[in-house]
């Protein structure tokens, strides 16, 4: 049986540290809605690889540094 698993990030925390970059700067970047940063941000929507892309690009850093994908433990 295939579980859900939560990808989270570090978007707020990249923004404060890029000089308090707001949401709808980060989201005309990106090409996207101020909502759409608010929902990933928050955890109720997953960016497709291309966008996760486009965020990392924004902040200079590497993929893995804003999004994160814990590894699921397997049953015994």
């Amino acid at each position: 049986m295939v579980r859900p698993t939560r990808v989270t990030n570090s978007i707020r925390a990249l923004r404060a540290a890029h000089g308090d970059l707001t949401q709808a700067e980060l989201a005309r970047r990106i090409g996207v809605t101020r909502q759409t940063v608010i929902a990933i941000e928050q955890g109720r929507y997953s960016p497709s690889l291309e966008l996760a892309f486009q965020i990392a690009a924004v902040f200079g850093v590497p993929l893995t540094d804003v999004f994160d994908h814990p590894g699921t433990e397997e049953e015994a």
